[in-house]
């Protein structure tokens, strides 16, 4: 059985090829494309099932792939992952916010990058249970079957990783998470990721929450905690 359909975005070939072929090895169908004008049509033409995007692409930059393909109803569902060599947290938060759903730095481990991919595509397969109630606090509202997050009653966009954190942490208000604690339950303890990852998503969800951020309270030296 075929699986799932990568896209790779990356204009530089000898990295085109390392993912390709690490990924390919694990049976991915591997489709490439080396401008930001291309992949986005190419993400319309093959709808892949994830995208791995370089940031610093000529023309349209890698920014600007991921703007474009989220405000589109026909790939605002595909996840993308970016590989970059720009590491700066305002570069990081800024892909997150577009929806990202994780990154990479280079230069980079290809098992790691194999370990990523995995991840995120077991998150996007993975559907609510049941027992997994509406939350309701403060004034938030949050639906896990419906992915949805409302702050007074206007709802919310978030990625795929910081609606799992958010659910995770207020889901028990006043329990202290540590970063490796929110890692294992957000993404299994097989994620290899690093306590920075945490502290970026976080950034990034109290952004979005605005004023209702404030309840995602920093523990320094230990981790999170959602307000009481």
């Amino acid at each position: 059985m075929a699986k799932e359909k990568i896209l790779v975005v990356d204009d530089e070939e000898d990295i085109l090829e390392l993912v390709r072929y690490n990924l390919a090895k694990e049976g991915y169908q591997v489709h490439a494309a080396a401008t930001g004008e291309l992949a986005v049509a190419q993400s319309k033409s093959i709808n892949p099932d994830l995208i791995i995007l370089d940031l610093m692409l000529p023309g349209m930059d890698g920014l600007e792939v991921a703007r474009v393909l989220k405000q589109d109803p026909g790939t605002r569902h595909i996840p993308i992952v970016m590989l970059t060599a720009k590491g700066d947290d305002a570069d990081i938060v800024a892909g997150l916010e577009l929806g990202a759903e994780d990154y990479i730095t280079k230069p980079f481990s290809p098992r790691v990058l194999v370990a990523r991919v995995r991840a995120v595509l077991r998150r996007g397969k993975r559907t609510a249970m049941p027992g997994e109630d509406i939350i309701k606090i403060h004034e938030l509202a949050i639906n896990p079957f419906r992915h949805e997050v409302l702050v007074k009653n206007k709802p919310v966009e978030l990625t795929a990783t910081e609606f799992k954190i958010l659910q995770l942490l207020a889901a028990r208000p006043g329990w202290v998470f540590t970063r490796n604690q929110i890692i294992n339950q957000v993404k299994g303890e097989d994620y290899p990721v690093t306590d920075r990852s945490v502290d970026v998503q976080i950034v990034g969800l109290r952004k979005k929450l605005a004023a209702a951020g404030s309840y995602i309270e920093t523990i320094h030296g230990v981790g999170y905690r959602f307000k009481e």
